[in-house]
């Protein structure tokens, strides 16, 4: 499978495709959860759990500890809700979390952006690459970082 497009979900609709995804996988969709994941699509920008925790803390007027957002995040993203940008330690909501692929992040050393692309293509190289080295990749995550087109204007 090379690259294509997906039913992206924002707002209601994404809330709603990662609770459907999460209980199809027999899991729980608590009201901390939905917390986290609420706060976690609300960002523009990758989020770490730290930003994630004093979110939902504002919004349930209690302390939220960051390793209870922590555990969730980790969660999220092994049912495809979330995925993790890994030279931020920061996370992003899969915004077609019904749909598995490799990742692909662009991330702008200036602004913090990252946009999420899949191209299987390319990460089916890296798979070959890999498994001709002996080794076992089960969900490569490629990070390329440079400038967006907003901040290279």
């Amino acid at each position: 499978m090379t690259r294509h497009d997906h039913q992206l979900h924002e707002g209601e609709s994404l809330k709603e495709a990662a609770r459907e995804r999460l209980t199809r996988q027999g899991e729980q969709w608590t009201d901390m959860r939905e917390a986290v994941f609420k706060a976690l699509a609300a960002f523009e920008k990758p989020a770490s759990a730290y930003d994630i925790a004093e979110e939902v803390s504002k919004a349930q007027g209690r302390r939220v500890a960051a390793n209870s957002v922590y555990r969730i995040l980790d969660l999220f993203v092994g049912a495809n809700l979330a995925r993790r940008v890994e030279s931020a330690n920061a996370y992003v909501a899969n915004q077609h979390p019904g749909c598995l692929h490799d990742c692909i992040f662009l991330i702008c050393d200036n602004c913090g952006q990252a946009v999420h692309i899949d191209d299987d293509s390319l990460t089916s190289g890296v798979r070959a690459a890999a498994k001709d080295a002996g080794f076992s990749a089960p969900r490569p995550v490629i990070e390329v970082r440079g400038t967006c087109g907003d901040c290279a204007d």
